[in-house]
């Protein structure tokens, strides 16, 4: 009898360790390869740049209104549309691009690598409002 109270304790003990554990896997991100110069790879502000913006409260927490640049939907190009926010020289230069960047900048909310790669594909096309 001892040696099977021994035996369940240890299956239970067993069972109990191997139930709690748990790892999440890290993907790592795969950032897109934009080539500014293909039209088949051009990016929309309103599709894909404003929602960085606007969606999950990523920007337009504090940029929305009280803040500039203010970022809320009907407003954002506008707001980055100047020579303050957007190099169209030096596209790695624009701070719409740097101080969110994952790795550059220094701000509270960040983009993710394939954001701040959208952003300079975008810049690097024009900047356009479409």
């Amino acid at each position: 009898m001892n040696n099977i109270f021994k035996i369940l304790v240890l299956v239970v003990i067993t069972a109990f360790m191997a139930s709690s554990c748990r790892y999440d896997w890290i993907i790592p991100e795969v950032v897109p390869v934009i080539d500014p110069n293909d039209p088949s790879q051009q990016i929309s502000f309103s599709e894909t740049i404003l929602p960085i913006f606007t969606s999950g409260n990523n920007c337009t927490a504090c940029h929305s209104g009280s803040q500039i640049p203010d970022l809320r939907a009907d407003r954002a190009y506008e707001a980055i549309n100047t020579t303050r926010y957007i190099n169209r020289s030096e596209p790695e230069q624009s701070r719409i691009y740097t101080v969110p960047h994952p790795e550059l900048g220094s701000h509270y909310k960040k983009y993710t690598a394939t954001q701040a790669a959208l952003i300079l594909a975008w810049i690097q096309q024009g900047a356009k409002n479409n």
